[in-house]
Order: C-alpha cells, then sequence, then structure tokens
C-alpha cells in the first residue's frame, strides 16, 4: 500500500503565533500513525520561483490517514490559528 505525504509549504505572518500552532500539531497526529518528517526553511531555489519560504513533510501510512488527520475535530481545531500565524498550501502526495 502506498504512504502518504503531507507537505505544507508556509509563509509566515505571525511569528509569535506561528510557534505556537507548530507547538500543538504533533498531538493531533498520533491518532492518525502521522510522522513530523521535516520542518525548514528555503535556502535558494535550483529552478523556478518559490513563493514559500517554509516547508513541513509529515508521512501518513496511506492518504485515508492524511485526510483523517486533516478531517479530524482536533486538527480542525487549529485551522484558525493556522490562518491567522501563516499563508499555507498543504497538499497530499502519494508514494
Amino acid at each position: 500500500m502506498p504512504v502518504a505525504y503531507a507537505v505544507g509549504r508556509i509563509s509566515v505572518k505571525n511569528a509569535q503565533l506561528w510557534a505556537e500552532y507548530r507547538s500543538r500539531v504533533p498531538a493531533t497526529l498520533l491518532s492518525w500513525g502521522g510522522e513530523l518528517l521535516l520542518r525548514g526553511k528555503a535556502v535558494m531555489a535550483l529552478c523556478g520561483a518559490e513563493s514559500h519560504e517554509d516547508i513541513v513533510a509529515i508521512a501518513f501510512p496511506d492518504v485515508q490517514a492524511a485526510q483523517g488527520w486533516f478531517a479530524s475535530p482536533g486538527y480542525q481545531a487549529l485551522t484558525a490559528l493556522r490562518s491567522e500565524a501563516a499563508d499555507v498550501v498543504l497538499t497530499i502526495y502519494e508514494a
């Protein structure tokens, strides 16, 4: 069965609120088998133009787990904070 990855491309608007959001996300991953793989900042674009300076990658057992996590009450309770803290493009990839 393919693994799924939730990848977020991020432009932070409020660093304090973003830090709060980031600290609360890991607890929402546990029941969905999510594993935080990467949080980082862009150093340079090697090809094309990148409009977001930060990235996050989270691994899930499958697409259904990734979708379940995103739709879960625990994560949805954080979406208003996320929107206030940063502009985020969050995409699920299957590998």
